[in-house]
């Protein structure tokens, strides 16, 4: 069999997917196989939500038909099930990512992970001046004098929950820059990054950019400096290996739903010896050992992070897609999305009047590419390629700050995943083509 070679981040040559077998793939996904306004659906909006395999669909349905019960409650024959079948989930997450079972709990999604982690943050300063809990919380409060530091490529996601705990804490937020190329400005992180850091949180990899960040580079920063390190992995995840470990990073979060899974389910890791320690978000049912009617003692984690009844049918259904995409290989997807990131932006640049965000053709990203057309609203474009049944992401991405930083309030996004075909990119690229002409820009 063929091999290819992948970007840096891939150790070895892997096998080659090709168009003929994402055909195959294609089958596995009932909604794809759809017209939109009279042509066949090309769907290159995954960065925002990718599709269900019939295999999803299947062990979320199966799970109602034959298990549907409270977990971690009931102890007849539905509940005995619904918890293994639950706790079988986490499993499978936590070896997907490389982390313990016990360091796996399930959030709604990544925004939730994000801030269950900032308020738990905040609840240490108040647990550790009361003299409650670990007398490690000391260590983890945040007050004024602290810094917490971000990137000026985050996700809204990332960066609001960490706006709002300099606020509750008297901590300063501060940034690491990007550069006219959209790289961070790495030159000045060590600058940034010190003695004052107590929060590091990063992307992954960028939503609009679909820049690869030299992960293990900060994460040396922020433990030199003593700092938690923080990772959004929402557009890694679904993509390419992940090892939490490897990493090095204290915290990652992400969402089912941008690799293959349900909404309403998201996965926050963190290193055991901190989750153990700090306080919970949520509390109620479920996550105590004893209460009484002046206080409560909670569990260690997973569950110390879990109140109330929990996203079920939805964990078990994110099992089932990250079995899938082992099955595929992740290693064979992020090459094949790498080849389809390269071809749409080869093809964006050749068009007169488009500016391409992120790396250059050529320069390792992500399978998506954002763009910004002359003369043309975003969201006429996305209107306009929706014509000829195109899918894409439109507006700014829930990244105000970065599109600021380059000069614009709105571009347009195409983000392709495992199911798309080089036919799927050659469409779109001819739709965006006549985008200037149509509207006389």
């Amino acid at each position: 069999m063929a091999v290819v070679s992948t970007p840096a981040t891939l150790e070895r040559a892997v096998p080659v997917m090709d168009n003929a077998e994402v055909l195959r793939i294609r089958n596995d996904f009932p909604v794809l196989n759809q017209m939109v306004n009279g042509q066949p659906l090309v769907y290159l909006d995954s960065g925002a939500t990718s599709q269900n395999p019939v295999s999803v669909i299947e062990a979320e349905q199966e799970f109602y038909e034959q298990r549907n019960a409270a977990v971690h409650r009931g102890a007849h024959h539905l509940a005995v099930e619904a918890t293994e079948v639950f706790e079988d989930a986490r499993q499978t997450i936590a070896d997907f990512i490389g982390a313990d079972y016990e360091e796996t709990i399930w959030t709604s999604n990544a925004t939730e992970g994000l801030n269950l982690l900032s308020y738990a943050l905040s609840n240490a300063g108040l647990w550790a001046a009361q003299g409650r809990g670990d007398q490690r919380l000391g260590e983890l409060a945040l007050g004024p004098g602290d810094e917490i530091v971000v990137t000026e490529m985050e996700h809204h996601a990332n960066l609001i929950p960490w706006q709002e705990l300099a606020f509750r804490t008297g901590a300063t937020l501060r940034y690491i820059p990007i550069g006219d190329d959209g790289n961070l400005r790495m030159d000045q992180a060590g600058g940034i990054i010190g003695p004052r850091t107590k929060v590091l949180a990063f992307t992954h990899a960028s939503n609009v950019l679909g820049i690869i960040n030299p992960v293990k580079e900060l994460a040396a920063l922020g433990h030199a400096a003593g700092a938690l390190v923080v990772l959004d992995a929402c557009q890694s995840a679904p993509h390419l290996p992940l090892n939490v470990k490897e990493l090095a990073v204290d915290f990652a979060v992400f969402s089912g739903h941008k690799m293959l899974a349900p909404t309403g389910i998201g996965v926050l890791y963190g290193r055991q010896e901190l989750l153990d320690i700090l306080p919970p978000f949520l509390t109620g049912g479920s996550m105590i050992t004893t209460v009484t009617m002046e206080r409560a003692e909670y569990l260690p984690a997973p569950q110390r992070f879990e109140a109330g009844t929990q996203r079920i049918s939805q964990a078990v259904a994110l099992a089932a897609a990250a079995n899938y995409l082992t099955e595929t290989g992740l290693d064979r997807i992020h090459a094949w999305e790498a080849e389809l990131g390269q071809r749409m932006v080869a093809g964006l640049e050749s068009i007169p009047g488009i500016r391409v965000l992120g790396p250059a053709a050529g320069k390792e990203r992500i399978g998506l590419a954002a763009f910004d057309v002359e003369g043309v609203h975003a969201h006429d474009v996305g209107q306009f390629l929706d014509s000829r049944g195109i899918a894409v992401r439109v507006g700014h991405h829930c990244a105000q700050p970065l599109h600021r930083r380059l000069g614009l309030t709105a571009t347009t996004r195409a983000s392709a995943y495992l199911y798309n075909t080089t036919d799927d990119v050659d469409r779109f690229l001819e739709a965006v083509a006549g985008v200037r002409g149509y509207f006389r820009a």
